[in-house]
């Protein structure tokens, strides 16, 4: 089983409009809601890859019941600590014009004394977890140090984790040791201090980012967008993984990306056929309106194309 937490879920909303003006009244040609934030993403495109999946997080209010409801209808278990407030909503918009995505971020509310609700739910679910996976940023109200306990606590379970997040919740996570660290070249330029443009730096970052996970068997990556990703595996190997195929709708891919990374790791797969699964459901996802959902049938298929290559 993958247990997947999802610290910020939030309602995630793609409207489809000919072109965004500023200033102007824009009717949506089309329009997706999908029960969402990085780590629901992960669970929803793990769970339609096959895996065997327990979403958790925090949930509140009537946005927060759509959620469960809407992920429920998806066939995905879960178990969720309730806070006060409503649970955020986040937006993009895409246009005709091949600028790219517009996108709008809502702030998720306090969650107080959800947080120890959540470390609970967590701590009952690890017996019988294959893989956790920890993703996005942390809500107002959890302790700074939050990714870092949840990663202790699979450590004492014997559960392997990836953690997927930014800034400080970041850095301390690396610290307390999880078995894969999948950041992009933004996040991990922030977290080491200089820029990631280049496949050099990416390899660099990577390098890095694996020296301070401390310990034997673990993993970095540092996803690139359309130029595929660079991971220094569990072993010390320095791979470089490419798809060369582009969809309309990214929003979501990074998310697919982990969870088709881990559903291969859970199942046995050596690191180049999970790097391959990660790829083909990252670019799956793009292809398709919504972020988190694709055709599994495709990824399969664009998974067989992917380039996993030794560098360095």
């Amino acid at each position: 089983m993958i247990l997947c937490v999802a610290p910020s879920p939030s309602i995630d909303k793609l409207f489809e409009v000919d072109r965004v003006e500023i200033g102007r009244i824009h009717r949506p040609s089309a329009f997706v809601a999908v029960p969402g934030g990085k780590g629901l993403n992960v669970a929803r495109s793990a769970h339609v890859l096959g895996a065997d999946v327990v979403a958790t997080g925090l949930l509140g209010g009537h946005a927060g019941r759509w959620v469960e409801e809407a992920l429920a209808a998806e066939g995905v278990r879960a178990r969720f600590a309730w806070v006060e407030g409503e649970t955020r909503s986040s937006l993009s918009v895409a246009d005709a014009t091949g600028r790219g995505l517009t996108e709008f971020y809502e702030t998720g509310p306090d969650v107080g004394g959800g947080w120890a609700r959540l470390e609970a739910i967590v701590g009952d679910l690890l017996p019988g977890t294959g893989w956790m996976t920890i993703s996005g940023s942390l809500p107002p109200g959890a302790p700074g140090d939050g990714y870092a306990r949840l990663v202790r606590a699979a450590r004492a379970a014997g559960v392997p984790t990836a953690l997927d997040s930014r800034d400080e919740p970041l850095a301390l996570g690396v610290a307390a040791g999880p078995d894969v660290v999948k950041v992009n070249a933004e996040e991990a330029g922030a977290l080491l201090g200089f820029q990631v443009r280049t496949l050099e730096d990416a390899v660099r970052a990577a390098g890095e980012i694996r020296g301070r996970l401390r310990g034997d068997g673990r993993a970095a990556i540092v996803t690139r967008g359309a130029e595929g990703a660079v991971v220094v595996t569990a072993e010390g190997e320095t791979l470089q993984a490419r798809l060369y195929e582009r969809g309309r709708y990214p929003v979501g891919s990074g998310d697919a990306f982990l969870g088709g990374l881990v559903t291969g790791l859970e199942r046995g797969q050596g690191w180049r056929s999970a790097l391959a699964l990660a790829l083909g459901a990252a670019a799956a996802n793009a292809m398709v309106p919504g972020a988190g959902r694709l055709d599994p049938d495709r990824a399969a298929e664009l998974a067989r194309r992917a380039e996993v290559t030794t560098i360095g």
